[in-house]
């Protein structure tokens, strides 16, 4: 067990540079982890970078595609 309450504050910890399935720091309180991010496909990492799929549908939507 990692001795977790479920009280803790999480940070997840991801920049720019997010790819697919990369190993991700997770601040849990006073722990420091690093986790498997599950952003599997580019089409979820442009789901994630644009807030969500409605605001990629939206965003295509105003480009016209």
């Amino acid at each position: 067990m990692l001795g977790l309450s479920g009280e803790e504050v999480y940070e997840i910890q991801v920049d720019e540079t997010l790819k697919t399935r990369p190993g991700c720091d997770v601040i849990a309180g006073d722990r420091n982890l690093v986790t498997t991010c599950r952003i599997d496909t580019p089409v979820e990492l442009e789901y994630y970078r644009n807030g969500g799929i409605l605001q990629t549908v939206l965003r295509k939507m105003l480009k016209g595609g």
